[in-house]
């Protein structure tokens, strides 16, 4: 389903010349904002997802447990800024799943199962079409937020 999916990163134009005048934290802070943001648009379609396929008879809400989570590991090896959106409590199950019984939505382990399906149980993906139903918004979002950012960061170095 992920194969072949395009954006328009149209609006960046301007941004190379911009992030050349500022500091390289000020960029990854910047940027960091920027793509939370476009990660939070992610976010929320998969729990809209993730609600059409919850069983509401149930105490457990697959839909409460999608989070964003800054990854750090990327960024310490690389320097590449980097979220990740996914199920809180991960795909575990046995005694490891009931780690996640603090969770906002319970114990959501068998999220797996419905995104991709059994031998017995057709899949109904929760993250799969994220990409193509929310990633041209989220495209649009980070490079609104990120060029505002540079644009405030260079108004306060002219200022100064």
């Amino acid at each position: 389903m992920a194969d072949g999916i395009r954006f328009d990163v149209s609006g960046l134009d301007g941004i190379r010349t911009k992030m050349a005048q500022v500091k390289r934290e000020v960029n990854y802070k910047g940027g960091r904002s920027a793509l939370r943001r476009a990660a939070n648009v992610l976010r929320d379609q998969a729990q809209s997802n993730a609600r059409r396929v919850d069983d509401h008879e149930t105490e457990t809400a697959i839909w409460k447990n999608v989070a964003v989570r800054w990854n750090g590991r990327a960024f310490k090896q690389d320097g590449v800024l980097a979220f990740r959106v996914g199920v809180l409590g991960g795909a575990q199950a046995g005694r490891s799943a009931q780690l996640g019984m603090s969770n906002p939505g319970g114990i959501t382990w068998y999220w797996r199962l419905l995104e991709f399906g059994t031998s017995k149980m057709a899949a109904q993906p929760i993250f799969r079409p994220v990409p193509d139903q929310a990633g041209q918004k989220a495209v649009d979002v980070f490079a609104r937020s990120f060029n505002q950012a540079l644009d405030r960061v260079l108004a306060k170095q002219g200022a100064a």
